[in-house]
C-alpha cells in the first residue's frame, strides 16, 4: 500500500524545497596555505551553524589565485594538497555540507586549476578549469593546463577521486539536488560547461572565482551570473577572490553572488570579503523546467553522477525574500514602466480585435468601481489609437438595489471628462419584473437576487452593442476569475475581455498610474476617488447612511492574499503547505497564521470549483507570465477534484488546532 510519508522520506523531499547556501571568501595570505586553511575551516564552521548545505570558496583559495610562477614550485603544490587533506579531515566537524574549494592540482606532469568537492571527511570528486584566461591582465596558460571533460580517478590521500569536468555531485537524500561545478573564466566564455552540467540534470551550479575589480565590471558579473541562472533555470552560487588577494596590479573585490532562474537572492558589499547566504528554491527550479518544452536534456550523456551522503535536511527559517504582492513591483521607477507596457498591451489587443471586426463603437457596464474604471481608460487608449470618435464609447449605468451615490456619480464625472457616451437605464423595475416572473422574493437576498441584478445588466449591454453594431468589452479581472466570482454569463461573459491576465492588486496600480499620468486634475480627482472607494459588486442595497453594505473582501477575503496565492500556484505549481509557510513570511505582522490559513483554503476550493467558468472565458489580452485562459496558459478540467490539496490543508488545520 502506498504510503506518502515513507516514498517523500524515500525520495529525500526537501522541505518545501528550499536548501541552504553560502558563497564565502576566506581571508588569505598569498601563498601561505597553512594560514588560509585556518581561515577557510573558520568559515566552514560559521556556514554549518547556520545550516549551510552548499558551502562554496573562491579559485585557488588553498593557495591564493596570483602566486603566478610560484605555482610551479613543489612546495607550494605539497602544500596545497596537505592543505586539501586537512579540509577534507575537518570536514567531519560539518556533517552534511558540501564544500567547494580550489587548488592547484598536479597530475601526469600537467598543473590544473581545480576545484574540490568535500564532504562528511571525504573529497568527492575534482573539477578541472576548462577555459584559461590568456589576456590582459591573465597568464593562466604560462602554467595551466586547460581541463578536460572525461572522468579519470586520481589518488589522494589514499582516496580514489573522480576527476573531471563532466562531473555532477548528487545527494542520498534527495534527487533533485544536482550541483555542477564551472570556475571563474568558465562562466564569461561563449559555452559555458554551466550549460552541458543544466542539460544533465544539474539543479544548482557553483562557480569558484578569482574576479578582479575594475569600473563598471561589477555590473556585468551580476548580469553574467543572473543571466545564467535564468538561461538554464538553476541556482548558481559564485564566491569571488577578496582583499587578500590584492597584490601588484589587481584588486579584488570578493563580490559574492547567489542567483535564482533570473533573480538576485544575495549579493555581497564588494571589498568587505563578506559571506552570502540564501535559500534555493529547488522544487522551483524543477517545477519550471518541467513547465518548458523547450528545455533540453542531453540524450547521450557521458556524466558521472557523485553519490554523496545526506546533506543537511532540516526546515530551515528561511532567509529569503518574499514579495507579498509578487504581481507588483516595488520600485516606483519599475512599477510606473510596467503600468504603461501593459496598459500598451490591453490597449494594442483591444485595437487589433477593433480593426479586425470593423468595429467603432463599444459598450461598458461603468460601476464607478476599479475593474470597469480600467476597462475604459484602455478602451479609450484603443479608440485614440484607431483614430475613432470616443462618442463611440457607449458607457452605460445601470443603477439598482445596491447602487450607492458615490459610485454612480463616480462613473457619470469618468465618463465626460474621457469625452465617451453616456446612457442611464435603471434596471429595478425589469429585475422586479423577472424577480415575479420566475416567483422569487425581493426580499430574499441570495444568490438569485444578486445574479439577476447582473445578469439583466449583461443582456442590456449586448443588445445595446447589437444596437450600435459595436461589441461589449469585459471588464472582470484575473483574481475574480480565479475565485469564480463572477456571475455565469452574468459579468463573467463579454466580446472582449481586457481585464482578464491582471490581477485585482495591479488593476489598483494601473488605475492610479493613469491618474498620476493623464494631466487633467478633474479626471484625476476622479480616478482617486474610485481608488478610495470599496470594492464592491453592489448587489446588496446599502446601509441606513447610503454607503455599500457589501464588501467583496469582507466575503471572498483580501485580494492580496489572493493574488499571492495564485501567483505561486500558477506560476511554480507550488503546494499548500508551501504556499501557507511562505505566506506567513510574506504577511508577517500583517495577517495572522490562522486568517492565512482560512483564505488560502477559501481560494483553493473556490479555484477548483469555479474552473467552468474560466472554460469558457472570452478572448483577452495576456499580459503577465500568469493566466487562467482556456486557450493558453490554464487547460485544467472543469471537473477537477480538489481533494489531495485539501488533504493536504487538512493536514495544516489538524497540526495547527485550527477549528
Amino acid at each position: 500500500m502506498f504510503d506518502e510519508k515513507t516514498y517523500i522520506e524515500r525520495e529525500g523531499k526537501l522541505k518545501d524545497g528550499y536548501i541552504r547556501a553560502a558563497a564565502m571568501t576566506p581571508k588569505i595570505k598569498v601563498a601561505d596555505c597553512e594560514y588560509n586553511i585556518e581561515n577557510i575551516k573558520s568559515l566552514m564552521s560559521e556556514a554549518h551553524k547556520k545550516d549551510t548545505a552548499i558551502a562554496v570558496f573562491p579559485e585557488m583559495c588553498i593557495t591564493g589565485y596570483t602566486c603566478n610562477d610560484l605555482f610551479l614550485h613543489d612546495r607550494l603544490l605539497n602544500a596545497a594538497i596537505q592543505g586539501l587533506v586537512d579540509i577534507k579531515k575537518y570536514s567531519e566537524t560539518t556533517p552534511g555540507m558540501i564544500s567547494f574549494v580550489g587548488l592547484p592540482y598536479e597530475m601526469n606532469g600537467k598543473l590544473y586549476n581545480v576545484v574540490a568537492g568535500i564532504m562528511n571527511g571525504c573529497i568527492l570528486g575534482m573539477v578541472p578549469k576548462m577555459y584559461l584566461p590568456n589576456y590582459g591582465e591573465f597568464y593562466e596558460r604560462r602554467q595551466f593546463t586547460p581541463g578536460f571533460n572525461e572522468c579519470v580517478y586520481v589518488d589522494v590521500d589514499g582516496e580514489e577521486v573522480p576527476f573531471g569536468s563532466e562531473l555532477l555531485f548528487t545527494f542520498n537524500n534527495n534527487r533533485k539536488v544536482k550541483i555542477g561545478v564551472e570556475i571563474c573564466e568558465d562562466l564569461w566564455t561563449p559555452q559555458p560547461p554551466s550549460i552541458k552540467h543544466a542539460m544533465n540534470g544539474a539543479t544548482i551550479i557553483v562557480n569558484a572565482s578569482a574576479s578582479n575589480e575594475t569600473i563598471g565590471k561589477d555590473t556585468y558579473r551580476k548580469q553574467l551570473v543572473s543571466g545564467q541562472s535564468a538561461r538554464l533555470v538553476c541556482g548558481y552560487v559564485y564566491s569571488s577572490a577578496g582583499g587578500g588577494e590584492s597584490t601588484q596590479d589587481i584588486v579584488f573585490s570578493a563580490h559574492n553572488l547567489i542567483c535564482e532562474n533570473g533573480s538576485t537572492l544575495a549579493e555581497a558589499h564588494k571589498f568587505a570579503d563578506e559571506s552570502v547566504y540564501a535559500d534555493i528554491d529547488v522544487e522551483r527550479i524543477c517545477s519550471e523546467r518541467r513547465r518548458m518544452s523547450t528545455y533540453a536534456v542531453d540524450e547521450n550523456s557521458t556524466y558521472t553522477e557523485v553519490q554523496a551522503q545526506n546533506f543537511i535536511n532540516k526546515e530551515l527559517e528561511l532567509i529569503r525574500y518574499f514579495d507579498k504582492a509578487p504581481f507588483v513591483p516595488s520600485d516606483k521607477k519599475e512599477r510606473d514602466s510596467r503600468c504603461e507596457e501593459i496598459l500598451n498591451i490591453q490597449s494594442y489587443g483591444l485595437k487589433k480585435r477593433l480593426e479586425h471586426t470593423n468595429c467603432k463603437n463599444a459598450v461598458i457596464g461603468i460601476s464607478g468601481g476599479l475593474d470597469s474604471t480600467l476597462a475604459l481608460l484602455v478602451t479609450v487608449r484603443a479608440f485614440d489609437l484607431c483614430g475613432f470618435d470616443r462618442s463611440g464609447i457607449h458607457c452605460i449605468t445601470m443603477p439598482c438595489f445596491g447602487t450607492t451615490d458615490r459610485t454612480y456619480n463616480n462613473a457619470v464625472k469618468l465618463t465626460k471628462q474621457l469625452g465617451c457616451s453616456l446612457r442611464e437605464i435603471n434596471i429595478m423595475n425589469a429585475v422586479r419584473q423577472h424577480f415575479e416572473d420566475i416567483g422569487h422574493d425581493e426580499n430574499n437576498h441570495n444568490v438569485t437576487y444578486e445574479n439577476g441584478q447582473a445578469r439583466e445588466r449583461t443582456q442590456i449591454l449586448m443588445d445595446i452593442a447589437n444596437q450600435t453594431n459595436g461589441m461589449v468589452i469585459g471588464t472582470g479581472d484575473m483574481s475574480e476569475l480565479a475565485l469564480g466570482w463572477a456571475t455565469y454569463n452574468g459579468d463573467h461573459m463579454s466580446m472582449y475581455g481586457v481585464n482578464a491576465s491582471v490581477p485585482k492588486t495591479l488593476v489598483r496600480h494601473l488605475v492610479r498610474f493613469y491618474a498620476d499620468t493623464c494631466g487633467n486634475e478633474d479626471l484625476s480627482a476622479v480616478l482617486n476617488d474610485v481608488l478610495d472607494t470599496p470594492v464592491s459588486p453592489e448587489l446588496l442595497p446599502p446601509k441606513e447612511d447610503g454607503t455599500i453594505a457589501q464588501k467583496t473582501e469582507d466575503l471572498v477575503g483580501p485580494y492580496e492574499l489572493h493574488d499571492f496565492f495564485m501567483y505561486h500556484m500558477l506560476r511554480f505549481g507550488a503546494e499548500p503547505e508551501k504556499i501557507f509557510r511562505i505566506a506567513k513570511y510574506a504577511f508577517a505582522g500583517e495577517y495572522d497564521d490562522k486568517t492565512i490559513y482560512k483564505w488560502l483554503r477559501t481560494f483553493t476550493w473556490r479555484f477548483f470549483a469555479q474552473q467552468f467558468k474560466r472554460s469558457c472565458l472570452p478572448d483577452g489580452p495576456k499580459v503577465g507570465s500568469v493566466a487562467v485562459s482556456p486557450r493558453g496558459d490554464l487547460r485544467m478540467p472543469s471537473d477537477a477534484s480538489s481533494h489531495e490539496w485539501m488533504k493536504q490543508l487538512d493536514r495544516i488545520k489538524e497540526i495547527n488546532g485550527y477549528e
